[in-house]
């Protein structure tokens, strides 16, 4: 095998859910990535809203065989020993597209591993000369690095998934019973509370972020925080920007977000002067939305852009009175307000 041999670790990851401007609900889903020499995987297939097989709400017997055969201890799920690298982030039917490859032993007593030919495959055969990812792999990993990787997983110890829950803390009970309805829609937990005292902290451990409400005084906003800090939990605290449930699920979807920074697309969102400032690393698709909020409470929401982005930074005109700016890639989301 004449491939030259790269580097292979594991890194937590998002899908990053949302109420999409067209009211569509897109699914928020945790995985594990694979980082080769350094690098998310996925990042390396241009624009590809998917998520790898290791995933952290499936089973826990389908997690572990998707690792084992990862490892060349299971059968392959497909024809001709290929096996899938990325899927669909909806559903695991391969009629929506996945990026497989084939897995090998190699050298003289097969201790490394070798990924190659990559394709996008719909079908039960992968057609190589029309879909075959021609400028990817062949990657050969050693051995003891890559079991080792994979091996933590099946012993739980890294990469750590994100806790999936909410805690809803504000006054206006109708506005935070929609926002939990939609955060529940795309897959994440949320409950509604008054505060957090008497909660027994093995309940506030499940908490990855707390959403404050606009009203919220700051004496409960102590309250809920000295809760957490004596329970030993650390979360992200979110402070609603607006009372617009898809402005809130993005900012709720942001501090959940527990990929490393190094590790993301979109990596910059700044907004001044009439205009959104983005910057991501790898071509991908990009979607802007402003919001504002009228006179009569009435949400406004502009599409501002939807369309694949090269690497570098872009510069994209926000429609007059915009208030609020959300950026969102495949795999993250950025908020920002709009400075005068």
């Amino acid at each position: 095998m004449s491939a030259e041999y790269a580097t292979f670790g594991l890194a937590p990851a998002m899908r990053a859910g949302g109420v999409l401007a067209n009211g569509d609900y897109q699914v928020h889903r945790d995985f594990v990535d694979f980082i080769v020499n350094g690098r998310p995987l996925l990042f390396q297939l241009a624009d590809l809203d998917a998520v790898s097989p290791l995933a952290s709400d499936i089973p826990p017997a389908i997690f572990t065989t998707h690792v084992r055969r990862l490892l060349l201890e299971a059968e392959a799920p497909l024809r001709d020993g290929r096996y899938v690298i990325y899927g669909c982030p909806e559903c695991e039917g391969l009629e929506c597209g996945a990026v497989t490859a084939v897995i090998d032993r190699a050298g003289e007593d097969g201790e490394d591993y070798v990924w190659r030919d990559f394709a996008w495959q719909t079908s039960e055969h992968a057609d190589l000369e029309r879909n075959g990812y021609h400028g990817i792999g062949p990657f050969r990993f050693r051995g003891g690095e890559y079991r080792a990787a994979l091996g933590r997983l099946l012993n739980g110890a890294e990469p750590a998934a994100g806790r999936r829950r909410v805690l809803l803390i504000g006054a206006r009970v109708a506005l935070l019973a929609k926002l939990a309805a939609a955060l529940r829609m795309i897959g994440i937990g949320a409950e509604i509370a008054a505060d957090a005292s008497g909660v027994p902290a093995e309940e506030l451990r499940t908490y990855g972020a707390v959403a404050f409400g606009r009203a919220v005084p700051e004496r409960m906003r102590d309250g809920v925080r000295a809760a957490f800090e004596g329970a030993g939990v650390e979360v992200r605290y979110v402070d609603g920007f607006a009372p617009v449930v898809p402005l809130l699920v993005a900012q709720i979807e942001y501090a959940l977000d527990r990929s490393p920074l190094a590790q993301r697309r979109l990596t910059r969102l700044t907004v001044a002067g009439g205009a959104a400032v983005t910057e991501v690393t790898s071509s991908c698709r990009v979607r802007l939305t402003a919001y504002r909020v009228d006179r009569l409470l009435r949400t406004r929401v502009h599409e501002v852009l939807d369309e694949v982005l090269a690497p570098g930074e872009h510069r994209v005109a926000l429609p007059g009175k915009s208030q609020f700016v959300v950026a969102r890639t495949p795999d993250s989301v950025l908020v920002s307000a709009v400075s005068p």
